[in-house]
């Protein structure tokens, strides 16, 4: 089955990301070594821990684009959870526990070899470099809340796509961290105590715990099976109401199945006169409607039930 728009674009995203971090966290962390700083080392781990992101989120979406089979006859999307939550606490335990552990060993007695331009330049290179990463998910992101005329922000909100959600969390806080780490290094260098240091270092570690928080409640709640937004749903609720042969739409499920995948289902009461073969047609019509309207929109179910009468 060949890739979905959606899925392309999100894998080209993390690609971007992946390759940009990759570099980042090596310069990083050589220059951590070199001048010794708490707050360089805790960057370098940020970096790290968001390469090894960029790795997991690749994989989850190419697991979770594989095909229906007679075993996931829904597909594999759900998978893409998995790994996505993975790459959360991935981020959790290695780039917010590294950070705050040594920013707390640094605040305790840490040394600094006074290296700081070397810091400096690195911090600058990789600051560029993660606008550029930042810049290509938040095109993304304004594309997809465009088609979907809602804003971005309501879009992250939202999505089912966690991967994009996750490339926009954690470069942004990979730009706040660079600021914190200079900032650190800065009073350090004027104060000379590298109680500033160790400190910036503990706060990235905190925007590191932050983030990982937010990308794991999402993705369980994805996990668990979560419904479509309400405006989407009140707007299936429209559609099929508004079918010729409907009388009323009694019940309405719907469950994101994968970042490109939904499901609705429905317990709808055909009016008297309409027969079998009308039932059948607006069915098929439900669908179609369904689908041209919402192309994630994957399986559409009708069940005709009779409500509320005697």
């Amino acid at each position: 089955m060949a890739e979905r728009g959606g899925t392309s674009e999100s894998l080209l995203t993390v690609v971007v990301a992946g390759v940009a971090n990759l570099a980042i966290a090596v310069a990083k962390v050589a220059a951590g070594l070199i001048s010794g700083s708490a707050a360089m080392l805790s960057e370098g781990a940020h970096s790290v821990a968001d390469t090894t992101t960029e790795v997991l989120l690749f994989t989850a979406l190419r697991r979770g684009s594989r095909p229906a089979d007679v075993e996931h006859p829904f597909g594999y999307g759900k998978e893409s959870y998995v790994w996505a939550f993975i790459a959360a606490i991935f981020t959790f335990v290695v780039g917010a526990g590294f950070s705050i552990t040594h920013g707390v060993n640094t605040v305790r007695g840490g040394e600094h070899t006074g290296e700081f331009l070397v810091s400096y330049l690195v911090l600058a290179i990789s600051f560029l470099i993660e606008t550029v990463s930042l810049a290509r998910a938040v095109r993304q992101i304004r594309r997809a809340s465009r088609e979907r005329g809602i804003s971005p922000a309501r879009f992250l909100r939202g999505t089912a796509d966690t991967t994009v959600k996750a490339v926009f969390l954690e470069d942004s806080a990979a730009l706040v961290g660079i600021s914190i780490a200079a900032a650190g290094l800065g009073l350090s260098q004027f104060t000379g105590s590298e109680v500033w240091d160790g400190l910036a270092s503990i706060v990235i570690g905190v925007l590191l715990l932050v983030v990982a928080t937010t990308l794991a409640r999402s993705n369980i709640s994805l996990l668990v099976g979560r419904a479509v937004p309400p405006p989407m749903h009140d707007e299936i609720h429209r559609e099929l109401s508004a079918l010729p042969t409907v009388d009323r739409v009694d019940t309405l499920l719907t469950m994101h199945l994968g970042p490109d995948d939904i499901l609705v289902a429905a317990k709808v009461d055909f009016r008297d006169e309409a027969t079998g073969a009308d039932i059948e047609a607006g069915a098929e019509e439900a669908e179609r409607r369904l689908v041209a309207r919402f192309p994630h929109v994957r399986y559409v179910f009708l069940d005709p039930t009779r409500t509320g009468r005697p």
